[in-house]
C-alpha cells in the first residue's frame, strides 16, 4: 500500500503533563472531511489510554502500544503497531503520544527514516508539560530534557494564576503557548515547510499471535511491568462488576510512592474514566464497555496480594 505526506505530529512530555488531554481537545476540531488517526504508547500492560480517548466519531482511529517504549527494542512495536493503524485508518493527519517515561527524541529520529520517510509528513515536535513542574525547577529525566530540546513548540499546560516571569532558562527560544486543561487551538500547532514528496510504499504487516486470556467476574486479570526505574501495576475486571468510586480513590490516595491513577471503571452513576492523581482528578462519562480497567504507576513495588485484596472490598457486587 502507497501513502504520501501524512501530517504527522508527535505530543511528548512528562508523565502527567497532560499529553492524552491536550489531544482528546485536538479531536473536537477534527475538520468533517478529514480522517484523523492516533497511536498511543503507554508505560502499563493493560491498555487504558485508548479507553480514556474512545471516541463517539468515525472519522478517528486508534491504536496502542502498551507496556514500554515504542521506539525500543529496535523499533519493532513501532513498525508493527503504526503500519497496521496506517492501512486500516488511512488518515490525512496522524497524531503519536509516546509514554512519559520513554525516549520521544529518539521515536521522532526514526520516524524521519525508512520506512516512514515519505510516508509521513513529519511536523515539529510538540513537547506538553505541567507548567508548576517548570517554575518549581523540577528536573527533568534525561530522556525528556533531549525532547525539550527538539521541539518546536512547547505547550505549558495547567498553568492558570501562574506568574508567566519566572520561566527557566532551559526553556530557550522555543515557542511557548500557555494554556488550562490542554486546550490549543488546532491552528497553534507548529508545521513544517516542506516540498510534497513521491510518498513511500508501507512496509508488509507482521503477523503476530496474541491470546487473549478469558476474563470471568471474580477472577481480574494482573499486569506488572518495571521499566526506567518505576512500576506500572493494573487490573482487568470483568464489566460485570460496579465499583465505588470515592472508596476506590481513598484506598489508593493513601498509596505511598504513587505517581499515577488511570481507570476506566463502572461505577454507581455509569462508566466512569479517571487519569490522574487519587484526589486531583475528576471521573468523566465514558463510552468504554468492554471490561473494568485499573492502572497504577508508581515508584515502588507494592505489595500485590494485598493491595489487591484492597481493590476488590471496593467492588460493590462482590
Amino acid at each position: 500500500m502507497r501513502l504520501a505526506d501524512i501530517k504527522t505530529h508527535v505530543i511528548a512530555g512528562p508523565l502527567g503533563a497532560g499529553k492524552t488531554t491536550l489531544i482528546r481537545q485536538l479531536f473536537a476540531q477534527r475538520p468533517a472531511h478529514e480522517r484523523w488517526a492516533i497511536l498511543v504508547n503507554e508505560f502499563g500492560q493493560v491498555g487504558l489510554d485508548a479507553a480514556l480517548m474512545t471516541p463517539d466519531d468515525e472519522g478517528l482511529s486508534i491504536a496502542e502500544v502498551p507496556g514500554g517504549c515504542l521506539c525500543c527494542v529496535q523499533g519493532v512495536p513501532l513498525q508493527v503497531a503504526l503500519t497496521r493503524l496506517l492501512r486500516r485508518a488511512r488518515p490525512q493527519r496522524l497524531f503519536i503520544e509516546p509514554s512519559g517515561l520513554g525516549h520521544p527524541a529518539s521515536l521522532y529520529r526514526q520516524l524521519q527514516a525508512s520506512p516512514w520517510a515519505g510516508v509521513l509528513s513529519l511536523q515539529p515536535l510538540i513537547w506538553v508539560v505541567d507548567t508548576r513542574q517548570v517554575l518549581q525547577g523540577q528536573p527533568l529525566p534525561e530522556a525528556q530534557q533531549q525532547a525539550l530540546e527538539q521541539a518546536g513548540l512547547v505547550v505549558l499546560n495547567k498553568s492558570a494564576g501562574l506568574d508567566r516571569t519566572l520561566l527557566p532558562a532551559e526553556l530557550g527560544d522555543t515557542p511557548l503557548y500557555w494554556t488550562e486543561g490542554g486546550r490549543i487551538p488546532l491552528a497553534e500547532l507548529p508545521l513544517a515547510s516542506a516540498e510534497p514528496s513521491a510518498g513511500g510504499e508501507l512496509p508488509e504487516p507482521v503477523a503476530t499471535a496474541s491470546r487473549q486470556a478469558l476474563l470471568l467476574p471474580g477472577r481480574p486479570l494482573r499486569f506488572s511491568h518495571i521499566q526506567e526505574g518505576h512500576q506500572a501495576v493494573g487490573w482487568r475486571w470483568h464489566s460485570s462488576h460496579s465499583f465505588d468510586g470515592p472508596a476506590l480513590l481513598a484506598l489508593l490516595g493513601d498509596l505511598p510512592g504513587l505517581l499515577r491513577l488511570k481507570a476506566v471503571l463502572q461505577l454507581a452513576d455509569g462508566w466512569q474514566a479517571y487519569n490522574g492523581l487519587a484526589g486531583e482528578a475528576r471521573w468523566e462519562p465514558t463510552l468504554w464497555r468492554r471490561d473494568n480497567r485499573l492502572e497504577l504507576i508508581l515508584e515502588e513495588r507494592p505489595d500485590l496480594e494485598a493491595l489487591e485484596k484492597a481493590l476488590r472490598e471496593t467492588i460493590r457486587d462482590i
